[in-house]
């Protein structure tokens, strides 16, 4: 039967994986070198290793092909027939509320996640573990005068969606939207909450005025940079630096689709003192840091399962040494905006107070960004100023 396939191939992708780079291209790959599967195949056998892994940290002890099965009867909410024929009694069930699935099956949240006691300020444990169960939505930002042309497109396309505010767009996860509309040029493919760490800019008590300096100085593939350009209605002299040369090249051609011309473009390790960097100093630094990812594991589960609590305080000292490079170049005046995907008290709170203590910085603002009840990523911002 297809469904002993599924359980089987989706137990050799996990006893294969070990979590050095993203599920979803290790899954890519390995689907590209196995032709055998189809379309509907890979997407089952897929959803089956996510499910896997949004157990996190629970039930170590059993098999692989077991803890598979408990993971669809608590991560899904309809019957299927892929629980139907695995375990039939769970399928009657599987409309009934995740705690009392969690009850059935003999899990609690402190088994997926055990370290309630590291979390940020104001982050309830047991939504935020519950969330890991769910897939998160699928959110645009509508870039500036684009608005009407967007929803007009996604109405003539009959796609269901909802206008969370003014410019973000919240549709389910698995919409098409590429072929209806044209990505970074009329909307940005961006979280909800990563919409709202610069909402400090729109402010006049920012005192980020036209022809700003800006560095962005982990940039990745540039959302951040985009969305300050749009702030800042492109009147800014743009830097961007990040470790990764390649993903500098995805950030190049988002560039010009997004209309972002002239901007320096610098691949640097900033946790390293040797970086060297040609504008000296800004009147606005973004400092989007390397961390945990914690806020984003709904998405990307398999970095709870493959987390050490060691790991926490590695990412810790890069971050540490980073910012303790970049706020030099930060003029008097100056804005640094510090931003993490994280949930840790210690990558977020314990930041800002070595921030402070270290450079003397002025906090003018600190928000965590709560997803994990809007089906979004968690994401903690804190804005200083060098007065």
């Amino acid at each position: 039967m297809r469904y002993h396939s599924y359980l089987n191939s989706a137990k050799t992708i996990i006893e294969l994986y070990r979590g050095g780079v993203p599920l979803a291209g290790f899954l890519k790959k390995y689907f590209s070198a196995n032709k055998k599967y189809g379309s509907k195949d890979r997407k089952q056998i897929a959803s089956l290793c996510y499910n896997f892994y949004r157990l996190g940290k629970a039930v170590p002890q059993l098999p692989v092909e077991e803890k598979i099965i408990v993971a669809v009867f608590l991560c899904e909410n309809k019957t299927n027939e892929f629980l139907h024929f695995h375990k039939p009694e769970w399928n009657e069930i599987i409309e009934k509320p995740l705690a009392e699935k969690m009850q059935v099956a003999g899990i609690t949240g402190e088994d997926v996640f055990p370290w309630a006691e590291a979390l940020s300020d104001g982050i309830d444990a047991e939504f935020f573990r519950r969330s890991f169960f769910y897939q998160p939505g699928l959110f645009l930002r509508i870039r500036p005068g684009k608005k009407d042309t967007v929803i007009k497109k996604l109405q003539d396309a009959a796609i269901e969606f909802e206008l969370k505010n003014d410019d973000c767009i919240a549709l389910p996860n698995a919409t098409k939207i590429d072929t209806v509309l044209e990505i970074d040029q009329e909307v940005v493919i961006q979280d909800y909450n990563s919409q709202k760490v610069l909402d400090f800019l729109k402010h006049p008590a920012s005192g980020i005025h036209n022809a700003a300096s800006v560095w962005d100085c982990c940039a990745a593939s540039g959302g951040k940079s985009i969305l300050a350009y749009d702030i800042l209605k492109g009147q800014m002299k743009l830097t961007v630096s990040d470790i990764r040369e390649s993903i500098l090249s995805n950030l190049k051609k988002r560039f010009e689709t997004a209309g972002i011309k002239n901007y320096h473009l610098l691949v640097a390790d900033l946790s390293e003192n040797e970086f060297k960097i040609q504008n000296s100093e800004f009147n606005l630094i973004i400092c989007d840091a390397p961390c945990t990812g914690s806020g984003t594991w709904s998405r990307t589960p398999e970095q709870l399962y493959f987390l050490k609590r060691k790991t926490v305080d590695e990412y810790v000292s890069i971050q540490q040494r980073i910012v303790s490079n970049i706020i030099p170049h930060l003029q008097e005046d100056g804005i640094f905006i510090y931003i993490t995907c994280s949930v840790f008290k210690q990558e977020n709170e314990e930041m800002v107070h070595f921030i402070k203590e270290k450079f003397h910085l002025q906090l003018l603002q600190m928000e965590l960004l709560k997803g994990y009840d809007k089906k979004a990523d968690s994401m903690f911002a804190a804005v200083f100023k060098k007065a």
